[in-house]
């Protein structure tokens, strides 16, 4: 009698269990508009040979594209210690302007594109004069905070600025960067918001393995990242068996315990992912693993995650494709999108 006792109870969990997942992760209304973006790395266009300011006005004029995530690179700003060169960021922060484009600003030792972090070159070649010793981790965290203060503070007054994000996926531990300071992250978002209480603060994490709620919790807006194929040196290539309630549920569960708040896609993968950078790679082995014919594949996926609002990550490989190998599909598929969404 006891036994089965138990294995109704076992039952009966698993039932409910069931339906708790089938709960998370039924359908969201369908957006009623769908709205575009990209990511754009100037490094990252230069180290593919492209013109880097060509490529971002064909983003604004011939994609069309009127939402833009540019990080402010550390060791692009601060190539020398106190001297901050804002020249190239501020000129994609006009054009932007020009064009009455939004701009996510992304600051922080992390950000987009490998390394993922981006220290400058002297920040650990300096030595202290004292002990001839390299400089402590609360002299390095004092030189970011300076500069993101000195970033928020050159274009806080830009209209076009809308959101403040702080730090790329702080909490997935990826990429040549050092241990992860929760604590220290709190503090760069609290210097954020002091400097300019006026826009929200997006924190971001891991579609597929980062938990969210952490990130959200911190958040005023939460973006995440959504991946389909992946390569890691422990089981080559892979892609993620998981379909769009996997992200719906995870959406309504972070809303649940972190709080309703207002949740984009901020790196949608559209671009592909080899043993090495895609400049060092045959095109034959990109098209591989992301044939053109999967372009509107992903589009689909993702008008089922419930997320209305995409930043795609891959518009320097399209114009790249298009410049170096007069392979336009990629783009002019975009270009499609971007005319038919609202901006």
């Amino acid at each position: 009698m006891i036994n089965k006792v138990k294995l109704w109870l076992v039952v009966f969990i698993l039932l409910l269990f069931g339906a708790f997942l089938w709960y998370l992760s039924r359908p969201f209304p369908a957006p009623q508009q769908m709205r575009y973006g990209v990511t754009f790395s100037k490094p990252f266009a230069e180290k593919l040979g492209l013109d880097w300011k060509a490529l971002y006005a064909a983003l604004l004029d011939d994609l069309g594209a009127r939402k833009l995530r540019l990080p402010a690179y550390w060791d692009e700003i601060e190539t020398r210690e106190e001297s901050f060169d804002f020249d190239d960021l501020w000129w994609q922060v006009r054009e932007a302007e020009k064009r009455n484009a939004e701009i996510i600003l992304a600051v922080g030792r992390k950000l987009p594109r490998w390394p993922e972090c981006h220290e400058p070159g002297w920040l650990n070649n300096q030595q202290s004069a004292a002990n001839h010793q390299p400089q402590n981790k609360e002299y390095k965290q004092q030189k970011l905070l300076k500069y993101i203060e000195e970033t928020i503070n050159r274009f806080k007054n830009y209209e076009s600025v809308k959101y403040w994000q702080v730090e790329n996926e702080p909490f997935l531990p990826f990429g040549e960067c050092p241990e992860f300071d929760k604590e220290f992250l709190e503090r760069e978002i609290e210097l954020v918001r002091s400097l300019d209480p006026s826009r929200p603060v997006l924190i971001t994490d891991s579609g597929e393995l980062g938990r969210w709620i952490p990130a959200a919790s911190r958040a005023d807006i939460f973006g995440t990242t959504m991946y389909f194929q992946i390569y890691n040196n422990w089981i080559g290539q892979f892609r993620y068996p998981i379909g769009p309630g996997f992200f719906r549920a995870k959406s309504r569960l972070t809303d649940f315990i972190a709080g309703k708040k207002p949740k984009i896609v901020v790196e949608f993968q559209m671009e592909p992912w080899n043993p090495k950078q895609i400049y060092e790679t045959a095109l034959e082995e990109q098209l591989a693993v992301f044939p053109e014919s999967e372009f509107e594949e992903r589009v689909e996926f993702v008008k089922k995650t419930g997320f209305d609002t995409i930043y795609f990550w891959g518009a320097e490989w399209w114009y790249w494709m298009g410049q170096k190998h007069n392979q336009w599909g990629f783009w002019d598929k975009a270009r499609l999108l971007f005319q038919n969404s609202k901006q």
